[in-house]
């Protein structure tokens, strides 16, 4: 039979053997890209993969990546070589990838530092502590601008190098402080810890006369107190606040109970267990978004699409006949520019759902925008629907100037070192399904290059690779018949119209009623005979990378409207392709299998 023990040995143990040749790459620059990790990781041995891990939503990187190689062995040598080595200003933390949290859960061979110099970052603590055994993980906490906290963390392979650094290194001098080694213990752990065992008690709103000694006899009566003080003034006066500290946490219970509200002097004292600032401001800041929520909820709105020429007069002019406003905002720059949106506050719910409903999509006299009109909900609502909608593949906004994703046939994720309109590794899984609808007829685009791409097998070309990538007579005759019965879906999909609209009637007016998603259908469905006309060969490509730009809708309603600006952006379009093109033919890369 296991015991526990003998499982938790066993599991901290299979760490040290790197399962794949994967590592993690930690605390790097929001800017740092899979090409610059490319750049430097390839220089080791051939990379495999790299991937940047970004938000769901906004795509802004969250400061860690993945790199893995063919080989573990070189694999091992870039995390010997490379870590902390320094990209865009930081110095980069590179473990092996652990894919099992629960060797990081279990807290086995982990411990924390504290009152570390500011001077010793990452290399500096794992060359200290690489002495006591084989360190799995090693981390310094930093903030915003790089700067040490003063406390960081190191994980062995076992219990006992960590327990042999505890010993050794624990109230000894690392440069010039007395540092601090324990056992890690995580953050819930220590919470319950500390509501069972705090002594310290925080009481405020004291009589100005009462002074140190008059606060300890006043709470004499709870039990044995080691110190008592009221905070005063660098000139004496008090401050009207001090600390009781008991010896025994029973008793500071005790005092808090029966001294709360208690009048002491002329007024009520206020008493509480004593709190880290960084613990009150934390939960002050969870009851005033809890009262925020519950006294505002359902009387106020939000309003976007608000053009330069409304200021906030005229905005509380125009809701002002659904109701009585107790508020009216537009939100503006640091220069005093309107930022596009505001805030009306109603007095009844009843008057913002008649506001929603009648001003909703409605453009206002002189401006060519509809506004949206909708009930304001806190950002972590928005943030919880959005992730919503992005994990059932509803994909969220994205900041305009964001790289566009373009896509190959395979599953691996292609890489293009240059360009305007796509950077960076990318992933043909990631394709909308409305972009079969631009690829009816077959296209021959430019080969781009990637990391690691198959050569296809047989001499097949992509449009006719079978399942497996292998090529051949039978697998080219199943891909003809699958494109020929695809053509002549999105044909019938054409001659039904299920969405029942004329192109030549279509305002942005009208396509600001539809959801976001069909907003794309309507106009990949105008764009795709206007570029047709002009590229018939990559037409259904152009209008899938325009249609995945991240532009707004207005720009993109622009392309149908002004010719000028469609033929610049393809032209746009159609340089990015050919760089890649000619990028793959310089660097003697694989080309992608068939057309993207």
């Amino acid at each position: 039979m296991t015991t526990p023990t003998q499982t938790t040995a066993a599991t901290v143990a299979s760490a040290t053997k790197p399962p794949s040749a994967s590592l993690y790459v930690g605390d790097i620059s929001p800017e740092v890209t899979e090409g610059m990790l490319f750049e430097l990781f390839n220089g080791v041995g051939p990379v495999s993969s790299i991937r940047v891990c970004r938000d769901t939503l906004t795509r802004r990187s969250l400061g860690y990546a993945y790199v893995n190689f063919h080989s573990v062995v070189d694999a091992e040598r870039a995390l010997d070589t490379l870590n902390n080595h320094v990209i865009q200003g930081r110095p980069c933390r590179i473990m092996w990838s652990q894919r099992d949290p629960s060797i990081r859960k279990t807290g086995v061979g982990n411990i924390f530092i504290k009152n570390l110099d500011p001077l010793i970052g990452h290399k500096e603590l794992y060359d200290t502590f690489s002495a006591f055994g084989n360190i799995l993980s090693c981390k310094v906490a930093m903030d915003e601008r790089g700067q040490s906290k003063g406390y960081g963390f190191v994980h062995f392979e076992n219990q006992a190098c960590a327990d042999k650094a505890v010993e050794t290194v624990n109230d000894n001098m690392l440069l010039s402080k007395k540092v601090y080694v324990g056992p890690f213990i995580p953050r819930k752990v220590r919470s319950q810890q500390l509501e069972k065992s705090w002594t310290n008690v925080f009481i405020k709103d004291l009589d100005p006369a009462t002074d140190s000694e008059a606060l300890k006899t006043l709470f004499a009566e709870f039990g044995e107190i080691t110190s008592a003080v009221v905070m005063t003034k660098d000139d004496g006066p008090s401050l009207g606040f001090g600390f009781v500290n008991f010896a025994e946490h029973d008793d500071a219970v005790k005092s808090v109970d029966a001294m709360h509200e208690k009048v002491v002097g002329t007024k009520p004292i206020f008493c509480c267990r004593a709190q880290k600032k960084a613990e009150r401001e934390t939960r002050l800041r969870k009851e005033w978004e809890q009262q925020k929520i519950s006294k505002y909820q359902g009387i106020n709105l939000y309003i976007k699409n608000i053009e330069d020429e409304v200021d906030e007069e005229r905005l509380k002019k125009e809701f002002s006949s659904y109701g009585t406003i107790k508020s009216c905002k537009i939100m503006v720059d640091d220069n005093g520019n309107s930022k596009g949106f505001g805030f009306v506050c109603f007095s009844a719910p009843e008057e913002s759902q008649r506001a929603i409903t009648e001003m909703n999509n409605r453009i206002l006299t002189g401006c060519s925008k509809p506004l949206y009109v909708a009930l304001h909900e806190p950002k972590m609502v928005r943030r919880q629907k959005l992730t919503m909608n992005a994990i059932k593949g509803i994909r969220g906004n994205v900041p305009q100037g964001a790289p566009a994703t373009m896509y190959g046939p395979t599953g691996q994720p292609v890489y293009y070192p240059s360009g305007n309109m796509s950077q960076g590794f990318v992933y043909p899984q990631q394709l909308m399904a409305s972009m079969s609808r631009w690829n009816q007829y077959p296209m021959h685009a430019a080969p781009a290059y990637s990391a690691n791409v198959m050569q296809p097998r047989g001499g097949g070309q992509a449009g006719s690779t079978g399942r497996g990538g292998r090529g051949g007579a039978n697998s080219r005759a199943r891909g003809g018949r699958r494109n020929n019965q695809q053509g002549q879906m999105v044909d019938q999909q054409q001659g039904q119209q299920p969405l029942n609209v004329q192109p030549v009637e279509l305002t942005l007016q009208q396509l600001a009623t539809w959801p976001e998603d069909q907003q794309k259908l309507l106009l990949g469905e105008r764009l795709y005979p206007l570029i047709a006309d002009r590229q018939p060969q990559l037409a259904g490509k152009i209008t899938g990378m325009f249609l995945d730009s991240g532009w707004p809708i207005d720009e993109l309603f622009s392309l149908i409207t002004d010719e000028t600006k469609l033929t610049e952006k393809i032209d746009d379009a159609i340089s990015v392709l050919d760089r890649a093109a000619q990028n793959a033919a310089d660097g003697g890369e694989a080309p992608i299998e068939g057309d993207v």
